[in-house]
């Protein structure tokens, strides 16, 4: 019994499949809705990845060893080239200044004490040429003895000797008063690098001491200072690129007018240019770094920040045009569903091109004038044929 209620069944099920083959084979080729490729001039977009960075960007460092007295500038905030920013502990700087203008005032006290020196053996020395040209024609006559005569000569040479070690002492003593004054004017600098103040206009960062920590030149920096407006964005061009754009022209030709996409999507609402180009193509990566500048007022934009930088490289005149619909992605493969003349489907793999609004450019596989299935894909495969139905995008 039970073996003929399964053939009973079996038997109602193919006669069921029988009876649905003529309904299948009424329904004709499935329904779709096509667009006809257009045909537009559109612009040759260019995209980098970009980092941006501070136009200048200035360490503040100690100059001199001291304990950290104060920190006066607000982390973060926007400072002036001259500002001060951190001070140090200045009492062992002035204690120093004051001890170096001393020693200065000493030794310009020898300059004046070797100038009276040599006022004084000079006129020594006038009075022994005195006597040695009063008792010249004495000597001759016989009038004094040659002992006297000799003694004045003597005393003439004497005071000659003195008044060249009293010039060379004046010279001693100026040289003293130079390396004094060399010392005040150390001393000088040594307390004026005590207040560190900014070195340019820009954004402060972050302090990274903090007061009562000892300051030494050999220590870390203190702070950051960037200038943000106009700032910075590094980008690279592989050498291909590098060389395509020198030959139509280099950076003159597309980099006037730059775009600065930014993290969350949003295009920046100032037009960048073009700032330099490196040296040299970095030989681990075959790049070459070069960089742009964006105007930032109001500094919204900060050093470390990532975007796109994106340049229009040219116009592309009659590219095709298909809608965003007609374009099937698989495994990061582009293909199109493209209706022949005799309604049949060939799926082609396209290269895809810039997006365009609701469009999508297309680079290569299709043709301006053919007809691209947007509608029902998900009803076709390659050879079949279709009842086309022209659309809208």
């Amino acid at each position: 019994m039970r073996l003929k209620l399964t053939l009973a069944v079996v038997g109602v099920l193919l006669a069921g499949c029988r009876r649905e083959d003529p309904v299948r084979a009424t329904q004709g080729p499935p329904v779709v809705e096509v667009a006809s490729v257009g045909m537009r001039d559109v612009p040759i977009v260019k995209e980098w990845i970009g980092t941006l960075d501070g136009r200048v960007n200035a360490e503040i460092r100690g100059q001199v060893t001291g304990y950290l007295l104060r920190q006066a500038y607000q982390e973060g905030a926007f400072v002036r080239k001259g500002q001060l920013m951190f001070e140090i502990d200045p009492r062992p700087f002035e204690a120093a200044l004051n001890e170096s203008r001393g020693r200065l005032a000493q030794a310009e006290s020898s300059v004046l004490v070797a100038a009276g020196n040599l006022a004084q053996n000079k006129a020594r020395l006038g009075k022994a040429e005195l006597d040695v040209k009063r008792y010249a024609p004495l000597a001759k006559t016989k009038a004094i003895s040659q002992e006297e005569m000799d003694n004045a000569v003597q005393s003439r040479l004497e005071a000659q000797a003195a008044v060249e070690a009293a010039q060379a002492a004046i010279e001693a003593a100026k040289s003293n008063v130079a390396a004094a004054k060399a010392t005040v004017y150390d001393a000088e600098v040594k307390l004026g690098f005590t207040r560190i103040t900014a070195p340019i206009d820009g954004i402060a960062g972050l302090a990274r001491i903090q007061v009562g920590d000892l300051v030494s030149p050999s220590g870390m920096p203190l702070t950051m200072v960037s200038q943000v407006d106009p700032i910075k964005a590094y980008f690279t061009l592989s050498e291909q690129e590098y060389l395509a754009q020198q030959r139509t022209g280099g950076p003159g030709q597309w980099a006037k007018n730059l775009e600065l996409v930014l993290a969350d999507g949003s295009v920046y609402g100032q037009r960048g240019s073009f700032f330099m180009a490196d040296r040299q193509v970095d030989l681990a990566t075959g790049a070459l770094r070069m960089a742009a500048l964006f105007p930032n007022p109001g500094n919204m934009l900060r050093p470390g920040q990532y975007g796109r930088v994106r340049a229009v490289m040219g116009v592309r005149k009659g590219a095709p045009i298909v809608p965003l619909r007609a374009v099937m992605e698989l495994q990061g493969a582009y293909q199109l569903a493209v209706v022949e003349g005799d309604n049949k489907v060939t799926i082609r793999t396209a290269k895809m091109g810039e997006r365009q609004g609701s469009d999508w450019v297309v680079d290569d596989g299709v043709q301006p004038g053919e007809k691209v299935i947007v509608e029902g894909l998900q009803k076709v495969r390659s050879g079949v044929t279709v009842n086309p139905r022209m659309g809208g995008k």
